[in-house]
């Protein structure tokens, strides 16, 4: 059983209000008493209000409760499948988040259909050949730029270049391609739009400073741009 599986089983057990204890929960997943720790530190992270009683074991805050929303089974199945395809990806921001995220929301599933979701986790498996040996941590944030339009300082080398150019961004878009996630922005440098790869970016740091949403268009710069993404105009 995964880490993800694990944490739903054990948050579907403290919504039927019993007190667990460690060793209960390592006995029943196999699992060593500090790993039932971790888990439920990780739960307690992601936000279920999860209360120690000292001797006896774990349970839930009361008056918690979880939203009243339903899943189909496509509709799970697209999560699983969605999260096998976000785990692909080279930044641990993005696959982190996705699986606090799938935490809570898994936590809603029926038993039934939870089960299948299992089923169908063990069952799915997305290679990739061309997974990008280096890795980011920056998507995340980079979002919350873009969506609060924040301007962000960044440490940027270019490829098969050794140097490192200090820039002053204005974040407007994301894409993905071969594997790689590409920001587009409004350089402060160059006057103009650049594509600047996540994975190069080597330190960056989101402002306070908001910037005029400038309408940037993907469709309208690729027209006026008609190149490959690899192939746009260097940062």
């Amino acid at each position: 059983m995964t880490q993800l599986a694990r944490l739903i089983h054990i948050l579907t057990l403290l919504k039927s209000k019993r007190i667990l204890t460690a060793t209960e929960l390592s006995d029943r997943y196999e699992v060593s008493i500090r790993t039932v720790y971790r888990d439920i530190q990780k739960l307690i992270e992601a936000g279920v209000p999860i209360i120690t009683l000292e001797g006896r074991g774990y349970t839930l805050m009361d008056g918690y409760t979880v939203a009243p929303v339903q899943f189909t089974e496509k509709q799970a199945n697209a999560l699983i499948t969605a999260q096998h395809m976000v785990s692909r990806s080279n930044d641990s921001s993005l696959v982190r988040d996705f699986e606090e995220a799938l935490t809570k929301i898994k936590s809603v599933f029926r038993s039934s259909i939870l089960e299948k979701s299992e089923m169908l986790d063990d069952k799915l498996h997305i290679f990739d050949t061309r997974k990008a040996s280096i890795s980011s941590n920056a998507l995340s944030e980079l979002q919350l730029a873009i969506t609060n339009f924040n301007a962000v300082e960044i440490n940027y080398r270019k490829a098969n270049d050794p140097s490192i150019s200090f820039r002053k961004i204005e974040p407007c878009a994301i894409l993905s391609t071969e594997n790689k996630w590409i920001l587009m922005a409004w350089c402060h440098l160059r006057k103009d739009y650049r594509a600047f790869r996540i994975d190069r970016i080597q330190h960056f740091k989101i402002l306070q400073e908001k910037f005029e949403d400038r309408k940037f268009s993907l469709r309208d710069y690729y027209k006026a741009h008609p190149y490959k993404p690899t192939a746009q105009k260097k940062a």
